[in-house]
């Protein structure tokens, strides 16, 4: 027993004595990877899909990790991803035009272990959180007043709806995994600057959303609006509700309530490229 506490004490000594802690800042844009449908685009010929992950986009991130010794070390980081637009529906036929699209401004978190393969290149490999954040879908979308439509609300054919909203989604914590292989090059003793490749594998699954903006105006066939604000956020129109929850389970009396839908996940894996500094702390044990 002595034997094995005196083991631990020598480990830990050891591990004090060479302990390095460093902080890095970096910046860098990725591309989804496996692609999941996001939305269909339409027009007068033909119905497409639309692929993507909403990862692809700029990132920022920081990190902090301490090295046990030459080789080994604990990473924390915490990033922002500024999500590119992804295509939620796209139409075009001569009477309805939609578009809509939908980008993620997340916050995330990692926890991974460093290993370097030479005093120059590295590779990160851990855990990947999302802490915080949203995905906020922004719609545009104006349909032609049938004959009817028009002559009910007193106005001339060819009148049109134009409506506006942004939904914002947010989802349950998710568990996904980062790898990253990366080359450091030094300025000095305490700078450097680097280069890594990353990955992120995780995927979203809903909780709930809820629409922050609505506006719908009525216009007339030259431009002018004939009804500022026909529809808000306090009277929403048929079919729009101001929350909705996703349920794993839906019962077929609850799937008319459109305040409740079945969830789904959603992709945020990505492929990126990253460029940063990095601040080495000058260990004091050693500077002696």
């Amino acid at each position: 027993m002595n034997k094995v506490l005196l083991s631990f004490v020598i480990v830990l000594i050891s591990t004090v004595t060479y302990g390095q802690f460093q902080i890095s800042a970096s910046t860098g844009y990725a591309i989804g990877s496996a692609g999941m449908k996001t939305g269909t685009e339409i027009n007068s010929t033909e119905t497409k899909n639309a692929y993507g992950s909403y990862g692809e986009g700029a990132n920022f991130q920081l990190r902090g990790t301490y090295f046990f010794n030459e080789t080994f070390g604990l990473d924390l980081g915490f990033g922002y991803l500024h999500g590119a637009d992804q295509t939620i529906s796209m139409v075009d036929l001569p009477n309805e035009q939609v578009d809509a699209i939908a980008r993620a401004r997340a916050y995330g978190a990692s926890l991974a272990v460093v290993y370097k393969f030479t005093n120059n290149v590295y590779g990160r490999f851990g855990a990947l959180i999302k802490v915080a954040g949203k995905t906020e879908a922004v719609v545009s979308s104006s349909s032609v007043f049938s004959s009817e439509e028009a002559n009910a609300l007193g106005l001339p054919e060819g009148s049109y709806s134009d409506t506006n909203y942004v939904e914002d989604f947010h989802g349950h914590f998710p568990l996904g995994f980062v790898g990253a292989l990366g080359y450091r090059f030094d300025l000095n003793s305490n700078f450097s600057l680097f280069v890594e490749a990353e990955y992120y594998g995780i995927s979203l699954k809903r909780k709930d959303s809820e629409i922050t903006e609505f506006n719908t105006d009525i216009v007339l066939p030259n431009g002018d609006v004939a009804v500022k604000g026909f529809y808000s956020l306090d009277n929403l129109p048929a079919g729009y509700v101001l929350k909705t929850t996703y349920v794993d389970e839906l019962s077929h009396e609850d799937s008319l309530d459109p305040s409740k839908k079945l969830a789904e996940k959603v992709p945020y894996s990505s492929f990126g490229l990253n460029f940063g500094v990095t601040y080495k702390f000058t260990n004091s044990s050693k500077s002696k």
